[in-house]
């Protein structure tokens, strides 16, 4: 892994596209982070977390601030990306959020079970959502505090 940049954000895993421009404008919004990265499939969050693949070259310290993660997600599963994650002593640090749609208490659970941080189902409307975000934001971003890396 590449740990030669200074350079934090938030990863949002998500493959809808309306929902990834909902949360980048709520962020904006709020002006809660200078960098978003943006990944669309399971697959990709993976590669992105552990620079791998596509994103070998990327810079891995420090980590994301927050990873806002989705839990339907094509190739690799959000639950799959949290386990992974979480199993990992150099990832396992950096909070989750799932943010999703899925209303299933199997979810929850597992979600939590795995080691998640916070688990937000997505409201519908966009004042509802970036609402949400906006208090998710403030507090992952401004109020928590993280080990060194």
């Amino acid at each position: 892994m590449n740990t030669n940049c200074k350079e934090a954000g938030i990863l949002l895993v998500e493959d809808n596209a309306n929902d990834v421009e909902f949360t980048l404008r709520a962020l904006e919004k709020h002006a809660l982070a200078n960098k978003v990265y943006v990944t669309k499939d399971g697959e990709e969050a993976l590669e992105f977390i552990f620079a791998t693949g596509r994103y070998a070259q990327r810079c891995t310290s420090p980590f994301p601030k927050v990873i806002l993660l989705d839990l339907k997600l094509p190739k690799v599963n959000g639950l799959e990306v949290l386990k992974k994650m979480k199993a990992d002593e150099r990832t396992r640090i950096i909070p989750v959020v799932v943010v999703t749609s899925s209303r299933e208490d199997s979810d929850l659970k597992e979600s939590y079970k795995l080691g998640v941080n916070s688990y937000i189902m997505k409201p519908i409307e966009f004042d509802d959502f970036s609402n949400a975000l906006s208090q998710v934001g403030l507090y992952w971003m401004v109020i928590n505090k993280l080990p060194p890396q």
